[in-house]
Formats: C-alpha cells, structure tokens, sequence
C-alpha cells in the first residue's frame, strides 16, 4: 500500500516536470498550432488547447487499464497522472483562467504566486519569449518579471513612420540638428 502510494505521489511531482517540457517544447513549439488558442481570446468555454487535456486523459486511462489488467504499478502511474489533470482543471481553469460560474479570487501566497505567474506568461504575445511554463511550480514573481524586461530590451524598436506632410500628427520628429559652436 506504502508503495503504491510513492508510485503516485512520485508521478504526480514527476508531471510538473513533464507538464512543463510540454508547455515549453511542445505547445510553445511544433503544438503552438493547437495550444495558440489559449493564448487568444475566447468566445465559448472550449478552447483548441483542451485537446492536450484530452491526450493526458486517454494517458491516464491507458495507464490505469493496463494497470488493472495485471501491471499493477502502471494503475498507480495513471492515478497520479490523472490527479494532475484534476488540479490542473481546478487550478488552471477554475482559479488563474476562471472559466467557472465561481471565479475565486487567489488569497493564498503560493495560490496568487501561480496565478501571477501564469499572467505573465500571457503577457507575452505569441509563442516566443514566454516565461513560466510550470504548472504547480512558478519561480519568483521579480525573476519572471527580470526574464520579461530582459526579453524586452533585446526585441528590436519598430522603425518610424515616415511623415506623411508637415501636418501630419504621426510624424517622428527629426532628432536634433548639432548645437553650433
């Protein structure tokens, strides 16, 4: 019993670590196609992005089948795999994204420490330069706030408009003649 609880647990610590290679490599990589959706606004309750809770389901499931057919350490794999979706849809979903009629508001530091986390991480517009791919772990909120403003310096400044005519309001003035000796 001991041990089959250590599978668990294991495995449940061990998806944050493969919940974040995922969202890093996978979904803010070749998978952005689907996961781009989470990144975009939403008109109903269902998102593109939730066919990667679907796959870590059937994941689960799998697990827990063959693990009743006669592997029993694979059962346990599957529970802790699908104890972290559970936690991911009632983190995630219910508490940082708040697609439940019941939108709580994070009160607990390591709660608001999430959440703060994963708004960064959609501060950023497109698959790039993101921070904060973890799920139940989230760095600090001042590293994750360095890592944007370091991300920030580095994009290019967008090049000025020209003026259309001297009326123009959207003209970039001329930068300053030299001072004259």
């Amino acid at each position: 019993m001991i041990a089959h609880f250590a599978i668990f647990l294991c495995t449940l610590v061990a998806m944050e670590g493969v919940g974040y290679l995922a969202h890093r490599y996978v979904m803010h990589g070749w998978g952005w196609f689907v996961h781009r959706s989470h990144h975009e606004a939403q008109l109903g309750a269902v998102e593109t992005n939730d066919i990667y809770l679907v796959i870590l389901a059937l994941a689960a499931i799998t697990l827990i089948v063959l693990g009743n057919a006669g592997h029993d350490p694979l059962q346990w794999v599957g529970a802790g795999v699908a104890a972290f979706g559970v936690i991911y849809v009632v983190v995630h979903d219910g508490i940082v994204h708040r697609h439940w009629p019941v939108r709580p508001r994070p009160h607990h530091p390591y709660l608001r420490r999430l959440y703060q986390a994963h708004l960064m991480h959609h501060a950023v517009k497109g698959r790039r330069h993101s921070v904060s791919f973890g799920f139940l772990y989230a760095p600090p909120i001042r590293t994750l706030k360095q890592q944007l403003r370091k991300h920030r310096l580095r994009q290019p400044r967008p090049a000025a408009a020209p003026c259309a005519g001297a009326l123009s309001t959207q003209c970039t003035p001329p930068p300053p003649s030299p001072a004259r000796p």
